[in-house]
C-alpha cells in the first residue's frame, strides 16, 4: 500500500484555487484540505462545487466554493477579496481553470479567440496579480500555473488551447525572476494526458488504451491525484528553491 508525505507548512496556509469544482481541479481542492489548509475555490460549476465543499467539511478547514466567471476580471478580483477576508492573506495560488473544447480554426471567430484566451491565460495573469500583495508582504508565496503536454506534442483539434498553454509558460518564464526578489516563487505544472471523468466520457477509447501503452514510458492512467500531489510540493516549504520551472507529470510520455 501506498503512503505518500504531509506538508507541515501547508496547515493553516490560505490557498486558492481556481476551477476547482471537477476533474484536475477537484483533487487539488481534496489534497490541500487533507493537509490541513484552508482551502477556496472559484469555479461556474456552483452546484458541484458547493458539494465538494460539503463532502469535505469535516477537514481541518471546511473549504469554500466562490461562484466565479474567470474570464470577468472584475468578478476574480472581486472573488480573491472576498476569499483574504474570510482566510486571511494567500499564500498559494493554483491558477487550473481550463477549456480544451475541440475546434477548428476555419471556424473560429474573434469572440470565440477571446473567449478561449481570457478562460485558458488571462485569468492566470489576473489572479497572480490579485494575490501579489498578499505575497509581497508576507515575503513568500507559492503560484503554480497549469500548463500542457498537449503543445508539446504537436496535438491536433484544440489550437486557441495550444496556443494559451503555450503561452503560460511564458508568463512563468517572464515573472519568475521578478517575483523572485520578494521570495515569491511561481512554476508551471504540465499535466500529460490526465484521465479524469470527463477524457474517459469523451476521448478514452481502445486507441486511447493502445497509444498510452505504447508511448507513456509508465504503466496504467495518469490521474489527477498525481498532479495533486506534485502541486502540494511545489506549494510547500520543501520546494523553497524551486522557481521559474516547467514540472511535466506525464508518466514519462514528452
Amino acid at each position: 500500500m501506498s503512503s505518500f508525505a504531509t506538508y507541515p507548512s501547508l496547515v493553516d496556509r490560505t490557498v486558492l484555487i481556481t476551477g476547482g469544482a471537477s476533474g484536475i481541479g477537484e483533487s487539488f481542492v481534496t489534497h490541500f484540505a487533507d493537509q490541513g489548509a484552508k482551502v477556496a475555490f472559484l469555479d461556474v460549476a456552483d452546484e458541484a462545487g458547493q458539494a465538494l465543499a460539503t463532502r469535505l467539511a469535516n477537514r481541518r478547514h471546511a473549504p469554500i466554493c466562490l461562484r466565479c466567471d474567470l474570464a470577468d476580471v472584475d468578478a476574480l478580483r472581486e472573488a480573491v477579496t472576498q476569499v483574504r477576508a474570510r482566510f486571511g492573506p494567500i499564500g498559494v495560488l493554483v491558477n487550473n481553470a481550463a477549456n480544451d473544447v475541440r475546434h477548428a480554426i476555419e471556424d473560429t471567430t474573434v469572440d470565440d479567440f477571446d473567449r478561449s484566451l481570457a478562460t485558458n491565460l488571462r485569468h492566470q495573469y489576473f489572479a497572480t496579480q490579485a494575490v501579489l500583495p498578499d505575497m509581497r508582504q508576507a515575503q513568500a508565496g507559492s503560484i503554480i500555473c497549469l500548463g500542457s503536454t498537449g503543445w508539446m506534442k504537436k496535438n491536433a483539434g484544440y489550437p486557441m488551447y495550444a496556443t494559451a498553454k503555450a503561452a503560460v509558460v511564458g508568463f512563468v518564464y517572464g515573472m519568475a525572476r521578478e517575483l523572485g526578489r520578494d521570495r515569491i516563487r511561481i512554476n508551471c505544472l504540465v499535466p500529460g494526458w490526465v484521465i479524469t471523468p470527463k477524457q474517459r466520457q469523451l476521448w478514452l477509447d481502445e486507441e486511447g488504451e493502445a497509444e498510452i501503452r505504447r508511448v507513456q514510458c509508465l504503466p496504467g492512467h495518469l490521474m489527477p491525484d498525481d498532479l495533486a500531489r506534485m502541486a502540494l510540493f511545489l506549494a510547500a516549504d520543501d520546494s523553497r528553491m524551486c522557481t521559474g520551472q516547467n514540472v511535466i507529470v506525464d508518466g514519462g510520455w514528452v
